[in-house]
């Protein structure tokens, strides 16, 4: 088996925790695209569930397959949010955003009673960082923003080179909000509580790529087949 197929045993082992009548988040990403596609083979079952994406491009693949679909604001809160992760460590923080979501995931996440991340096993990482840190800014003041979040950064202890996201094109990433991305390469953060807080007050930031204390479960695919990694001593759910 190959990474692609283990993301698609994670899915598999998140679809079966769907059950009729659930209110459902839809995340986006390679992984999130495994559990829509297993979902929407259920629903043509029978299973009736309604879903709010997390993306233009998890709400066009959704809309295609034929899941039906809400809004925050038709449907406020949500029971159950599967979705993928760039980084996860053990205490199950992440790091999302690589796929330019962030925000929308982070705002169906908190809207959940439980988040699900589903990826393959080599996203599982002993310190967060080795993957740049995505930041929504607004447009408006972006080399000023950049500013703030390096000298932020620094007090938190992360040093690394910041860039904008940018197209195969050359131009700008642009978020479905119309906002950019700054990927920070910071490759170890020690202490993402406090870099969260100190990049929280930053004028110019939207929100960033660090997911703590969300994730309720993941489910990791990998040659040994699935493995559930939960908080610790926290209890099944």
């Amino acid at each position: 088996m190959n990474a692609d197929e283990w993301k698609r045993q994670a899915a598999r082992r998140a679809v079966e925790m769907v059950n009729s009548g659930m209110r459902l988040g839809l995340g986006t990403g390679s992984t999130a695209a495994h559990f829509v596609d297993l979902l929407a083979e259920r629903v043509h079952q029978g299973l009736d569930v309604i879903a709010v994406p997390t993306s233009e491009a998890t709400r066009a693949q959704a809309e295609r397959l034929g899941i039906p679909l809400t809004t925050l604001d038709e449907t406020p809160r949500l029971d159950l949010t599967v979705d993928g992760a760039d980084e996860i460590d053990a205490e199950l923080r992440l790091i999302k955003g690589g796929g330019g979501a962030l925000l929308r995931e982070k705002i169906v996440a908190a809207a959940s009673d439980r988040l699900v991340v589903i990826a393959d096993k080599s996203k599982v990482v002993a310190r967060l960082g080795r993957f740049p840190l995505p930041i929504e800014v607004v447009r408006f003041g972006l080399a000023s923003t950049q500013l703030h979040i390096i000298e932020q950064a620094k007090d938190a202890g992360c040093f690394g080179r910041i860039v904008q996201r940018m197209e195969r094109d050359g131009s700008p990433f642009v978020t479905d909000n119309s906002n950019f991305i700054l990927d920070c390469a910071f490759d170890e953060i020690e202490e993402p509580e406090i870099l969260a807080d100190a990049l929280g007050v930053i004028p110019g930031v939207v929100e960033h790529g660090l997911f703590l204390g969300l994730a309720d479960l993941a489910i990791l695919g990998g040659e040994g087949g699935v493995e559930e990694l939960w908080p610790p001593e926290d209890e099944l759910f």
